[in-house]
Formats: C-alpha cells, structure tokens, sequence
C-alpha cells in the first residue's frame, strides 16, 4: 500500500516522506518491523516507542510515525497523536473491516464476558455468524485465537476483525476495557449498540480517581448508536449525560426499568425468572448461578431484542449457554462431598457478588481463597479482605498475580480488612499450597471458592508469567487426596 493510501484521514503536522512509498505492513513493536514496513513511535506509561526508531530503523522500517522528530536521518511523518494514528493506520491497512459488520460494544466493572458470552449464544440460536473478542479468547466463527488483554492493541483489533469479515462473520460482539478506551486501542470504532454492565472500583492505579475510570468508559457511548444501560446502577446515567442517542433500561429493583426481572429462583446450578420486556414477558432460564447473572442476562436480552431477535429464540439462547470458563465454573470433584467453584471476581463488588451467590446455595461452610494482583489498585486491597471475611465462613488468604510487587505486602494489605472481621482466617502465600489446604479441610456440603484467577493459566511472580491454570491444579490436589496423599 502506498503512504498516501495508508495516511487517509490521519491528522499530519508534517509530512517528511514520499508519499508513494510503498509501505509493507504497520507496526507498534520495533521488534517486529521488517523490510519497508511503518512504525509508529508511542509514548508508552512503562516505555517511550521514540527510543526504538533506530531499531526500527535496522530492521528496515521504510517510515516512522511519530510525536517527536526522530533524531536519525529518517523518512517521517509527524502527529500530535500517535495512539490515535495507529488506529487510524490500521484501519486504513485492513482495508475498514468493521464498516462491514454490526458491532456491538460492552462495557463495565463485572459481567462483560459473561454478557459477550450470552449474546453471541443468542446470534447464533437467531441465524448469526457472530465474532467475539474478549478477555478469555477472540472467537471467529469456530475458531480460537488466544488474546493477552481484554481489548488487543488497534492494529491488532483491525487484523481480528479483517479476519471476521473474511470468514463471514456479521456480528462482533466485543468487551470493551477502560484502559482499551483510554489508551485509544478502540479509536475510530463505531457501535450499533453499547451495554453496560455495572461500575464499582477497578484500575485506580491506572486511572487515579473513580471520575477518571467513570468519564474513559463513557467514552464508548460517545460512539455508539443505541444504548443499553443498568437502571440499577446509578453511574448510568452520568454515563449517557450530554450523549443524545436512544436507550433502554433493565433492572430488577427499578420499577421504571424497560426490561425487568420477577419471580426470580437462584438454585445451586442455575437461575429461573420471568423477563418483563416492551414485548410481552418470558420465562427464562440460565445455566449458571448468580443474581449478578440476571442483570447480565437482562443486558444480554435487550442487546438481541434491538436486533431485531424475537422472545422466544432468545430464552431458547439463554438456555443453551452452559458457562464460561472461569466465571462461576464448577469443578469437577468426583468423589468428594463437597463442591469447587472457579471465578475471575478481582474486585469488591465482584468478590461479593460471587460470595453472596455461593452462600445463597452452600449447605456448608463457604470456604474463600483469594488474594490481589500487584502493580494495580492498591486501595482494594483492604475492602476485598473485608467483603471476603464478611462473606465467608473461612479465609485463606494468599498471593494472585503479585508481578513485581512483594506478595507479603500484598497479603497485609488484605489482611487489614480481613481483620475488620471475626471470621477465621490463615495465609498461605504459595496459591497452590493454599488451594491444598482449602481442599484438605473441607467437609461435607462446604464449598471452596478459587476467586481471583478464573481463566487465567499463568501466575506471574517477579514479571515472570509461570504456567499455573487452577482446574488442572484442583484436578491433581483432588488426585493426590483420593490416593492418601495430603
């Protein structure tokens, strides 16, 4: 492609290139440049991308973008914006695969994967070929392609979505991250229709303050078409404020909610409720526990009810949904009289909501392994430590993803909380010595929640990511208990 091709719609402060260059590919990683590809120099938060030109520049780059002159001989093209500009490249390079497709947006603290689960199940019972990009795996079609964030990088975003298009994909429904928002990875993206789950305290180590966190997500509706908020939740409308576009509500205690929840039965296993909408009511029925996961539904619902989807094919979609990975998973413990559930819940109101639905069904002791991540919120740390102790009957408190940060810090942060309360507690720092331990003294009718990793298959110590994925984990404890190993 040529430069002037590839520059279409780019905001240019100055251009030192030939604009006939032929340009072989579009990249952010100097790593990955090669002979007669575009790199784009970002102002990173750990790194600066301007210190990487030379390298670019040996591997071949035929062209920088950039928001600093480059201090080598270089072809260049100078923008005020250099995270917006790679969107705007990417989009230009695979050839604006989106404009061909519906895609729908959601966003907030809990449920997004959940909720993009839930929708694509619906498509698809409706006659869709849906796309799905989220925090567990993009799906195209049948087809699994792994992902390290919950929204990839722009350029990456446009070759996932060139793929869809490609593979006849109509439907994208996509998780859409603040920091995916804040940092431009979305640039440029238009939505059918945005969702929104719920906002509590997440990412403040990123964001600083809650109005931060609160305006990036808003950022979303700014280019959405049609909206589908939490009536329950009060952020929504802050959310919508100044944002003239049409929407519909769902809630369960908003009487004045669009689309509500009565008569709801939340069993061990799964969650019964009739679903009162504009367009008559339906009974529905999901496989998966929780209250948190009618409000998800409800979103679900009324996301495929403005596409058009009748009542019938979306209970029918609803049903057919048998869990995401990671989220409110029940392992498999054969053999044993008590119960395993796996769940990503990272944040207090995560945390609680997984608590409060495991304890509305455990004949037993709820017994909580949980710790929190390093090099993030800080400020969670206590109030997880006190949702969980409160919530629980017994604490083992251990180590998540402590990156570079000490795991002792961290467990004392949580500690401070747990101690609020009088609820029995222990540390074990090593999380599969604390999963042991969990499982070693649980009796009859208990059941041991893994909160905090859910999907994952890593633990990162020191920066360094070691293979760790709790299901084979529980798999080779329970294993070790049947043959009298402890």
């Amino acid at each position: 492609m040529k430069l002037k091709e590839l520059l279409h719609g780019l905001d240019v402060l100055e251009l030192h290139a030939d604009e006939t260059l032929d340009i072989t590919g579009v990249h952010y990683d100097s790593r990955q440049v090669m002979r007669g590809g575009l790199f784009v120099a970002i102002s990173g938060f750990q790194t600066d991308g301007h210190k990487y030109i030379p390298k670019a520049a040996e591997n071949g780059a035929a062209c920088i973008v950039c928001e600093k002159k480059p201090e080598m001989q270089i072809p260049y093209v100078l923008v005020s914006d250099a995270r917006a500009a790679l969107a705007v490249l990417g989009a230009n390079w695979f050839g604006h695969p989106a404009d061909d497709m519906c895609v729908i947006g959601i966003t907030g603290t809990n449920g997004k994967t959940t909720t993009t689960y839930m929708i694509k199940a619906i498509a698809e019972k409706a006659g869709y070929k849906v796309g799905l990009i989220g925090t567990i795996r993009n799906l195209i079609g049948d087809r699994i392609i792994p992902t390290d964030r919950t929204t990839p990088e722009s350029v990456e975003l446009q070759r996932v979505f060139r793929l869809m298009r490609d593979e006849g994909v109509q439907l994208i429904v996509m998780e859409v991250s603040s920091h995916a928002l804040d940092q431009d990875r979305v640039h440029g993206i238009e939505y059918l229709i945005g969702g929104f789950t719920n906002l509590t305290q997440d990412h403040l180590d990123y964001h600083k303050t809650f109005e931060n966190y609160l305006a990036a997500k808003k950022i979303m509706f700014t280019r959405s078409k049609f909206a589908v908020m939490n009536a329950d939740d009060s952020h929504s409308a802050e959310l919508l404020r100044g944002i003239n576009i049409p929407s519909i509500t769902y809630g369960i205690r908003c009487e004045k909610a669009d689309v509500r929840a009565a008569d709801i039965e939340i069993c061990a296993r799964n969650i019964e409720f009739e679903m009162l909408t504009p367009n008559g009511n339906k009974q529905i029925n999901v496989s998966i526990p929780g209250l948190f996961n009618v409000f998800n539904a409800m979103l679900a619902a009324s996301v495929c009810m403005k596409l058009g989807i009748d009542l019938d094919t979306i209970a029918e979609g609803l049903k057919s949904v048998k869990g995401v990975s990671g989220r409110m998973e029940s392992l498999p413990a054969e053999g044993f009289d008590f119960s395993v559930i796996l769940d990503f819940a990272h944040t207090p109101d995560g945390l609680s909501n997984l608590l409060s639905a495991v304890q509305g069904f455990a004949k037993g002791r709820v017994i909580a392994v949980f710790g929190c991540g390093g090099d993030r919120d800080n400020a969670k740390r206590p109030i997880m430590g006190a949702t969980a102790a409160k919530l629980a009957d017994f604490c083992v408190v251990t180590s998540d993803n402590p990156r570079t940060e000490d795991p002792t810090r961290i467990i004392n942060m949580v500690l401070e909380g747990v101690r609020s309360e009088k609820t029995e507690y222990v540390v074990i720092e090593n999380r599969r010595e604390a999963i042991r331990y969990a499982l070693n003294i649980a009796k009859k009718d208990d059941v041991v929640v893994l909160a905090g990793k859910g999907h994952e298959n890593y633990q990162e110590i020191n920066g360094i990511k070691h293979p760790f994925d709790e299901k084979i984990i529980v798999a080779e404890i329970l294993e070790d208990m049947r043959c009298g190993r402890k």
